[in-house]
C-alpha cells in the first residue's frame, strides 16, 4: 500500500495516508473532509523497492506494482 500526501481543502491540514489504491478517498483527521492529493509530495513504496522516477500519478506509472 502506498503512502500519499493530502491537503484538506476545508481546514488546510496536510496529512499522509496509507491507501490500497491511488483513487481511494482519504479523510482529513481534523475535520473529516475528503483530502486532495498533493502531487508534489514524497512517494513511498510499501514494498521497499525504490521508486526513482515516480511522478505520483499511479494511472500512468508502473513502478510501484
Amino acid at each position: 500500500m502506498p503512502v500519499f500526501e493530502y491537503k484538506c481543502p476545508k481546514c488546510g491540514k496536510q496529512f499522509e495516508e496509507f491507501v490500497k489504491k491511488y483513487d481511494d478517498p482519504a479523510l482529513c483527521p481534523v475535520c473529516g473532509e475528503r483530502g486532495e492529493r498533493v502531487w508534489a509530495g514524497t512517494m513511498h513504496s510499501a514494498t521497499g523497492k525504490p521508486v526513482p522516477h515516480c511522478s505520483g500519478d499511479c494511472k500512468t506509472c508502473g513502478g510501484c506494482r
